[in-house]
C-alpha cells in the first residue's frame, strides 16, 4: 500500500513517523500501535514540511503501518502528570539527537513473568485436527518447574532486540547485567565509537526512576564500558508508549501464542525465532544467576554516583558518567 509513495516521496513516511512518535502507544501484547493525532493535523504538519498530501491518504498510510485511532478520553493512562506531553517531546528530541549522531539509543523493560512448564498458553496455533497438545488442568505456580522473567533491550536503529531470561527475581541488577550482555554480544561491534548510551525506560519496576540500586548498577556498568549512560524515564502510567513494548514484545507474545513454556530451552528458542517482515532479529540468553530481592543502598554509595542531572525533570531524565579513574579500552 505504500510502494508507490517511496517512488514519488521518499521522505514521506520517515517525516510521518517522526510526527507520530510522541503521540503512540498501544497494548504491549498486540502489535497494533493507537495515534490520538487526527489524519488531518498529520498532513497539515507534513504539508508545512513540504509534503503534498490531505488527510484521506494520510488514513490510508496510518492503516497500512498498522495503526489504528482512539478518542483522546481513551489515551489516558495512571496519572495525568502536567508536564507528561513536555516529557514525552523530550524524550523524542533527546533519542533523535542521539540517533542522528549515530550514537545508541535502546528501550528496556520487563515483560510479564511466565510460569515455565507443561501449562495452557494464550492464544492459538495451527495443529493437526484433534490433537492439541496436552497441557496441566490447572496452573499452580508450585507445579512450575521454575519462573522465566524476559528482561528485553531493543536497539532502536538496528532493530534489533536481545532478552535475558532469568530465573530469580527482577531486580535492578538483573537489569543493569541485561543491558550488558545487550552491549557484549550486540552493541559493542555495532557501535565502536560510542560516547554514550541513552536508554528509555518506564518510571517503576526494577528500573525505576527513584530506584537507588538502579543509579548505582548503571555507575558500575559506565565505569565497565567507559562511556556515558543517560536516561530518559516516560512519566508514570504511561509504560505502554516505550518502543519495546510494539517493537519486540509484542512480536514475542505472537511467536510463542498457543506453545506451552515447557523448559528454559523452549523460550529462549520461541524468543531467538522471533522475525518481522520489516527486519526485527531477537537474541536471547538464559541468565541462571540468583539475585536478591530488597538490597540497600546507603548515602555513601550514592554519593560515589557520577550523576548530572537534565534542567528539566532531572529527577526523569539524567546521566551518569564514568568515574574520572576510568580510561575507556
Amino acid at each position: 500500500m505504500t510502494a508507490g509513495w517511496y517512488e514519488t516521496d521518499p521522505e514521506l513516511l520517515g517525516d510521518l513517523d517522526k510526527l507520530l512518535d510522541p503521540a503512540v502507544r498501544g497494548d504491549p501484547e498486540r502489535p497494533l500501535r493507537w495515534t490520538s493525532r487526527s489524519a488531518a493535523n498529520l498532513a497539515r504538519g507534513l504539508r508545512e514540511q513540504g509534503h503534498q498530501i490531505v488527510g484521506r491518504s494520510v488514513h490510508r498510510l496510518l492503516v497500512g503501518l498498522g495503526f489504528t485511532m482512539q478518542a483522546n478520553r481513551k489515551t489516558r493512562e495512571g496519572s495525568d502528570h502536567p508536564d507528561r506531553d513536555a516529557q514525552f517531546a523530550h524524550i523524542s528530541d533527546t533519542v533523535a539527537d542521539a540517533l542522528k549522531a549515530q550514537q545508541p539509543v535502546i528501550s528496556v523493560d520487563t515483560k510479564r513473568k511466565e510460569l515455565v512448564g507443561d501449562f495452557k498458553a494464550v492464544g492459538r496455533e495451527w495443529a493437526p485436527s484433534g490433537q492439541p497438545v496436552q497441557v496441566n488442568t490447572h496452573d499452580f505456580p508450585s507445579h512450575a518447574k521454575g519462573k522465566a522473567i524476559p528482561y528485553g533491550v531493543f536497539d532502536l536503529a538496528a532493530n534489533q532486540g536481545w532478552v535475558s531470561v532469568g530465573i530469580s527475581f527482577d531486580t535492578a541488577q538483573f537489569a543493569a547485567a541485561a543491558i550488558k550482555g545487550w552491549w557484549r554480544h550486540l552493541g559493542r561491534s555495532r557501535y565502536p565509537h560510542a560516547r554514550i548510551l541513552t536508554i528509555t525506560a518506564d518510571c517503576g519496576g526494577s528500573n525505576s526512576a527513584r530506584g537507588r540500586l538502579w543509579k548505582l548498577e548503571l555507575q558500575r556498568l559506565a565505569d565497565e564500558l567507559g562511556i556515558a549512560i543517560r536516561v530518559l524515564h516516560f512519566p508514570p502510567g504511561t509504560s505502554k508508549w516505550n518502543r519495546i513494548e510494539h517493537r519486540l514484545f509484542s512480536f514475542i507474545s505472537i511467536n510463542w501464542r498457543g506453545k506451552p513454556l515447557t523448559d528454559y530451552a523452549t523460550i529462549i528458542n520461541l524468543i531467538s525465532g522471533t522475525r518481522t517482515e520489516t527486519g526485527l532479529k531477537v537474541y536471547a540468553s538464559l541468565d541462571e544467576t540468583t539475585y536478591e530481592k530488597g538490597i540497600k543502598v546507603t548515602n555513601a554509595q550514592m554519593r560515589t554516583v557520577n550523576i548530572a542531572r537534565d534542567a528539566f525533570h532531572g529527577d526523569w531524565n539524567y546521566t551518569i558518567h564514568p568515574t574520572a579513574t576510568v580510561i575507556k579500552s
